[in-house]
C-alpha cells in the first residue's frame, strides 16, 4: 500500500513515461539549446513528464510579513535566506509546487531552487558575466535532479552543480549563496518582520500537500538510473559541504548523534523540522530536522540531500558515517 501511495503521489507532477534522450526530439519541441555543446551524455536526461516549464517558476513574487503569514505550521521548512541585513523565508510548500523561484535581494539577484526527488534546496546568484539570467524548468531530469534551463541562451543548468551541462553556456558555474532549512515557527519568531514567500494565487495548486508522499522513505530513488552508495542506504539523508575543493559529505544520523567538524567547517544538527516529503501534509511530516553549517563563524553553503544524490554527483567523495 506504502509503495502504491508514492507512485500515485508523484504520478500527479510526474504524468508520462520517460522519453528517450535525443536532442532532434528537443530541438521539435522548441528548443534553441545549442546541443552541439554538453558536458554530460545525453542517455543521462530523461523526461520527467511535464513540460518545459510545466512546473511553472516565481518570476514576480510575493511577500508577506512572517508574523502575519497564514497556513504555515511552526514545524514547516522554510529556506531561510540573508544577505547582508535583509533576511526571508522561502516555504517548500510553495517550491514544491514551482521548483524556481527568480527573486531579487538585498540588490542581488538570485535563484532559489528546490527539487523534491533530491530534497536539494540551493540559492545561486543569477548574475554571471554581467548579465542577469532568468531561470525555468525544462520538464527534464538527470540523476533525479532538476533540469533548469535560462531564458537568455536556453543553456541548461544542473540544479545540483549549479554547472551549465548544455548549451552556449556549458562548463559554467553559478556562485552558491548560503542559505539553511529552518522551521517556519523558529523563523518566524525571530524574525517577525521578514519577508515570507506566500503564493501569488492560493488556488493555483494544493499548497501545503505533498505530491510525494512517503518519498523519503521509498527503498529507491524515482526515475534514478544511475549506481547506489555501498556503505548508506539511497534515501538517507546526508549533509554535502560545498568546499572550494571536493565536497564533505556526512550522513545526517552521524551529525545527529555527535555532530560533526572537519577541515574548520562545524555542522550543528537542530531537531524540529518537518520533512517535506513523508505524510501527505508537509506540516505533518516526521521529523527530519535540520543542520547549520559554518567556517570561522560564518555560513557556508550546503545541503540536506538524499545519499544517491550525492554518490551520483560527486562519486569520488565518500560519505562519512561513523
Amino acid at each position: 500500500m506504502r509503495s502504491r501511495a508514492i507512485a500515485l503521489g508523484i504520478a500527479f507532477m510526474l504524468i508520462s513515461v520517460p522519453a528517450s534522450a535525443n536532442p532532434d526530439r528537443w530541438r521539435g519541441e522548441g528548443w534553441k539549446t545549442d546541443f552541439s555543446r554538453t558536458t554530460v551524455e545525453w542517455s543521462e536526461i530523461l523526461s520527467g513528464g511535464p513540460p518545459r516549464d510545466g512546473i511553472p517558476s516565481i518570476d514576480d513574487p510575493r511577500f508577506e510579513k512572517a508574523s502575519t503569514v497564514k497556513g504555515l505550521a511552526e514545524r514547516e521548512p522554510v529556506i531561510r535566506l540573508q544577505i547582508d541585513d535583509e533576511i526571508r523565508a522561502y516555504p517548500l510548500s510553495v517550491l514544491t509546487w514551482h521548483e524556481i523561484v527568480n527573486d531579487e535581494f538585498s540588490g542581488q539577484p538570485v535563484a532559489i531552487t528546490y527539487c523534491p526527488l533530491c530534497n536539494a534546496s540551493l540559492v545561486f546568484d543569477r548574475r554571471l558575466d554581467g548579465q542577469v539570467l532568468e531561470f525555468g524548468t525544462t520538464g527534464k531530469l538527470r540523476n533525479s535532479d532538476l533540469v533548469m534551463y535560462d531564458r537568455q541562451t536556453e543553456s541548461w543548468w544542473q540544479q545540483f552543480t549549479g554547472e551549465a551541462i548544455a548549451g552556449t553556456l556549458t562548463g559554467r558555474r553559478l556562485r552558491l549563496v548560503p542559505s539553511r532549512i529552518v522551521a517556519f515557527g523558529e523563523f518566524a519568531k525571530a524574525n517577525p518582520d521578514a519577508k515570507v514567500l506566500v503564493p501569488n494565487d492560493r488556488n493555483f495548486r494544493d499548497y501545503g500537500r505533498n505530491p510525494y508522499m512517503g518519498y523519503d522513505t521509498a527503498a529507491a530513488p524515482f526515475l534514478y538510473r544511475g549506481d547506489l552508495p555501498d556503505n548508506i542506504p539511497a534515501m538517507s539523508r546526508v549533509v554535502v559541504i560545498r568546499t572550494d575543493g571536493q565536497p564533505i559529505v556526512v550522513s545526517l544520523d552521524m551529525v545527529r548523534k555527535s555532530g560533526f567538524s572537519k577541515d574548520g567547517y562545524e555542522v550543528a544538527f537542530q531537531a524540529g523540522v518537518a520533512s517535506a516529503l513523508d505524510t501527505a501534509a508537509i506540516s505533518q511530516g516526521r521529523d527530519v530536522g535540520t543542520v547549520r553549517v559554518t567556517k570561522n563563524g560564518e555560513d557556508v553553503p550546503h545541503d540536506v540531500t538524499f545519499a544517491f544524490v550525492a554518490h551520483a554527483f560527486h562519486p569520488e567523495a565518500a560519505i562519512i558515517t561513523e
